[in-house]
């Protein structure tokens, strides 16, 4: 079939994630059967913000038959920010007029959401824009709760991982501190959690007030203490990054972290080593009371988000590449009014204009956080060995559990109470 004069662009922004290729291989593959021409634009917005369009490549089916099953971005990906200068959106809007471009993809987060619908208004509508959201954080609140391609896949794998801890641990008697991704959002390392089995799990979700470091320390100690006095002398502890964001204030005055921030102003916290900080926290508060304790801390992120699709995301980025494509074809006066991101809905895919979506405030989506009350979260919880406002109503066990510790009952409940009640969702 041949080209009808119609060119349709793509690009990736923010970090990756396990299924963009897949979008990429079914929006070309699907804009090809229409009679499109495919370019390919290397490296989110970064060249195109400088105006120079020299970094793209004409796509085929030949390009993307097989990387659709694969990890990783076959165009690359940045975190370059054109919103940030008026000139830099006249250099992308100027960029994808001289090379030809009807329509434009990008996948990406809120960030790339937010750079999307800008592009579209900077170009006064001659460019009909749609979004495919990504991340593996699974915090954008699409509808009918559905996941953000990656999330899946990025789970399995950090579950997989997790497991092997966990059976490390029992076959050590030690204990694991893992890290994991999600900046605002407990999801993956819940999820990470239930399904690889982990002993508990920390998301910023849980707390009713900001926490201290200390306090993180306590859930975990108490957590130790529990599992002893259950008899488990080893266990796993994921905690989620965003526990680390309710923490930067006082991160920024320990000497381990270095704080720096991303081009859309995000603290980054892959640059503070919260895993190890909490180590040596943990450390510091077991040898003040003669012990010695064995941690060994891991931070599991990057190595998620380029792993290989699981097939849901291999079949949920293939129909959203080819919604991406039929929304931006579809001649109806609605779908002509804005650009769209694309979720489905019920099978179906459904476009959200961009000004439903963004804040116009802050130009972002909202977050989707784990909800403590639901039934999901419940279950989660009753899986975990921690400390729990019905632990210190127990008489037998609360005594069996300050034994472990080495403290009183009244001074167990002096120096924990206070950490339970602060993460209980009774």
């Amino acid at each position: 079939m041949g080209f009808d004069g119609r060119k349709i662009g793509i690009l990736v922004g923010g970090g990756p994630a396990p299924g963009i290729n897949g979008v990429i291989g079914s929006a070309t593959i699907e804009a090809i059967n229409h009679g499109l021409q495919v370019i390919g634009i290397y490296d989110g917005f970064k060249w195109l913000s400088q105006g120079d369009i020299s970094h793209v490549k004409n796509l085929s089916k030949s390009d993307v038959i097989k990387s659709r099953f694969e990890g990783g971005s076959i165009l690359n990906t940045s975190r370059e920010n054109p919103t940030k200068s008026e000139e830099k959106m006249k250099n992308v809007v100027n960029s994808l007029k001289n090379l030809g471009l009807d329509y434009l993809i990008t996948i990406g987060g809120d960030d790339t959401a937010f750079s999307a619908s800008q592009t579209y208004k900077f170009a006064g509508g001659a460019i009909r824009v749609a979004h495919v959201p990504k991340t593996i954080d699974n915090d954008l609140p699409l509808p009918a709760n559905m996941p953000t391609f990656g999330f899946h896949t990025a789970r399995h794998v950090g579950a997989e991982l997790v497991a092997n801890l966990l059976e490390d641990a029992r076959t050590t008697h030690r204990w694991y501190l893992v890290v994991a991704m999600g900046r605002t959002a407990g999801h993956l390392a819940l999820g990470m959690g239930i399904a690889g089995g982990a002993t508990l799990t920390i998301i910023p979700e849980e707390f009713k007030t900001k926490p201290t470091i200390n306090d993180v320390c306590s859930i975990i100690e108490g957590a130790i203490f529990k599992a002893k006095a259950l008899g488990q002398d080893y266990g796993v502890c994921v905690i989620a990054e965003g526990v680390g964001d309710l923490l930067k204030e006082e991160l920024k005055d320990n000497p381990l972290a270095i704080v720096e921030y991303d081009e859309h102003g995000h603290f980054r916290m892959a640059e503070v080593p919260l895993c190890l900080i909490i180590k040596r926290t943990l450390n510091q508060r077991f040898k003040e009371r003669g012990e010695k304790a064995q941690f060994i801390d891991v931070t599991i992120g990057y190595e998620l988000r380029c792993a290989k699709p699981i097939p849901f995301d291999v079949e949920y980025t293939h129909q959203l590449g080819c919604g991406a494509v039929r929304y931006l074809l579809d001649k109806t006066e609605y779908q002509y009014k804005t650009g769209a991101l694309i979720s489905i809905q019920a099978g179906k895919i459904v476009p959200i204009p961009f000004d439903e979506i963004l804040d116009p405030k802050t130009g972002k989506t909202a977050v989707r956080k784990v909800d403590i009350k639901s039934d999901l979260y419940s279950a989660a919880r009753s899986m975990m060995i921690r400390l729990e406002k019905t632990d210190f109503h127990n008489e037998k066990l609360l005594s069996e559990i300050s034994r472990v510790a080495k403290l009183s009952v009244d001074e167990f409940k002096k120096q924990f109470s206070q950490c339970v009640e602060q993460t209980s969702i009774c």
